[in-house]
């Protein structure tokens, strides 16, 4: 049985043909058909298969709303802005237990700048040795020139054909791990940069102690 509602679910059980005893106990379903017209009845209309209705009941008062079945293309929305909020919840909750650790380690501004310097001087301590061994390698290369001398008209022995190649070779690598080192340097200086503004930031957001 359906019918058109209106707004008091006696003048809904009187349209429908139901005794005031039973619009007292049945629930109501409406909706608006395809032409925008309000049906009810106590099922769930034909006309509201596939369509957004309301159960309302023996008061009159919604007691739910249930929305019409999603389109493919909807449900493909809804699941990306669920994987999108999902993805921004975990990168709220990365950033905060980074901000959590990085309070957790300085206990002030100081502390970075000391952590900064050690960093540097361990990376400035490896650079000191690949010059060292470049120099090293540069008196071994010169001795061994120096004994390639003698041998301007007639083929080089090869343990002096040798001794160039590794201390060209030898020499190479350290440079590459100057090269690198550098590079370790600046790394390390836009860390704690980066760290020192982070925790600047933080302590002037952090509620002051009662």
């Amino acid at each position: 049985m359906v019918s058109t509602a209106a707004p008091r679910l006696l003048v809904l059980a009187a349209l429908l043909g139901l005794g005031g005893s039973a619009s007292a106990a049945a629930n109501f379903y409406c909706c608006l058909d395809a032409g925008g017209k309000q049906v009810c009845g106590d099922i769930l209309p034909q006309a509201c298969y596939g369509r957004a209705y309301r159960e309302l009941g023996a008061d009159g008062r919604t007691i739910r709303t249930v929305e019409a079945p999603l389109s493919a293309e909807k449900r493909a929305q809804r699941a990306a802005e669920e994987a999108q909020r999902q993805a921004d919840e975990a990168i709220l909750r990365e950033k905060q237990r980074q901000d959590q650790a990085l309070l957790n380690t300085y206990g002030s501004e100081k502390d970075i700048e000391m952590m900064r310097a050690r960093a540097l001087d361990e990376v400035q301590k490896s650079i000191l040795a690949a010059q060292a061994k470049i120099a090293e390698m540069r008196v071994k290369r010169k001795n061994f020139e120096n004994e390639a001398e003698f041998y301007k008209k007639k083929p080089l022995p090869p343990e002096v054909q040798k001794g160039l190649r590794d201390a060209d070779s030898e020499i190479k690598a350290q440079e590459l791990v100057i090269e690198a080192k550098k590079r370790e340097l600046e790394a390390i200086r836009a860390k704690y940069d980066d760290d020192r503004r982070r925790y600047l930031d933080l302590s002037r957001r952090a509620p002051a102690p009662r």
